[in-house]
């Protein structure tokens, strides 16, 4: 009985000590790693959700930006950091499509990571040159059908989300794209706008500004249902590939072994600053719809994104930078 009343004892004294140390969570600056460059949108929400973290903690939560490699340098770094509950970082959708892409990735994503958030996504749009001859994205599948080099689009880069979508896109409608990659968003907006590549495909926040000025056309969204950002857009599901989804998503991390009780409470001041009106606001305008999902929502998630993405990668023979 004295054992028993000892180990009740110590697993109370454990949860008291666990829950202390939350409250006190954070007593010094927290580091925020956004592992890409500082313009893109990864910086963009890291200091977004940073700011809001500084001013409901009494603690300065600092971005670090840490880019390279699809985002797998600054993740690297939160692997291999203390797991003390004082460094983070805001992840992008490459996050699950890097352990297929990236020989000898220096961490294993889902044991050396600890999942706190998904903080949002966005679909991505496919979008035309004004003076692109395709009507619709039913003709695109058609023309890739007909003939092997009629269709090219552009994306961020060879081995994104969007080349991997396209190309999952083209399997299972059994066509054919020609990929252009390009070295960021930036480039390719500008040559789609210019014509020199006649579609393209990236994120609500990379090509809603161009399709409100009239310059590019939508032709799908990648999501599920239609976006409120362009409800009339048709999906991808729509127009010839039914139960196509894929969309692109910003992620909060930690390095494994980091207390749960920090994790939860991390997490917590996080569903607090998505529901600040003014930050809801600016991610709005990122083209983001906001999720705020538990840490096991996103290890849950991030499982089935590396599992499908490395199909695609194998079955197709991408490989990062070609």
């Amino acid at each position: 009985m004295n054992k028993l009343f000892k180990w009740v004892a110590l697993g109370l004294s454990f949860l008291y000590v666990a829950g202390a140390a939350a409250q006190a969570w954070p007593n010094k600056p927290v580091k925020v790693i956004a592992v890409f460059p500082p313009g893109g949108s990864v910086d963009t929400v890291a200091r977004i959700l940073s700011f809001q973290l500084s001013k409901q903690t009494g603690q300065q939560f600092v971005v670090d930006n840490k880019g390279g490699a699809s985002g797998s340098i600054g993740t690297a770094l939160v692997a291999k950091s203390p797991a003390d509950g004082y460094t983070f970082a805001v992840v992008f959708d490459t996050h699950g499509v890097n352990p297929s892409l990236i020989p000898n990735l220096p961490f294993d994503t889902l044991k050396d990571l600890a999942p706190v958030m998904i903080v949002g996504t966005s679909p991505m749009v496919i979008a035309k040159f004004h003076g692109a001859p395709y009507k619709d994205f039913r003709e695109l599948i058609a023309l890739g059908k007909a003939k092997s080099d009629a269709v090219s689009f552009g994306t961020i880069g060879s081995g994104s989300l969007g080349h991997l979508a396209m190309t999952q896109i083209a399997n299972l409608a059994g066509t054919t794209f020609n990929h252009i990659p390009y070295k960021g968003g930036g480039p390719l907006v500008q040559d789609a706008i210019a014509g020199h590549v006649p579609l393209m495909i990236g994120t609500v926040f990379l090509a809603k500004p161009q399709i409100d000025a009239k310059l590019l056309t939508p032709l799908a969204v990648t999501s599920a249902k239609r976006s409120p950002k362009l409800p009339d857009t048709p999906t991808v599901a729509e127009q010839g590939v039914p139960g196509f989804e894929s969309v692109a998503w910003w992620g909060v991390v930690a390095p494994a072994g980091t207390p749960p009780a920090v994790i939860t409470r991390m997490n917590e001041e996080l569903v607090k600053v998505l529901k600040t009106p003014e930050v809801a606001e600016k991610l709005a305008a990122q083209g983001m719809d906001v999720v705020g999902s538990k840490p096991e929502a996103l290890q849950s998630f991030l499982q089935d994104e590396i599992t499908r993405w490395a199909k695609v990668v194998k079955d197709n023979k991408i490989k990062a930078g070609e």
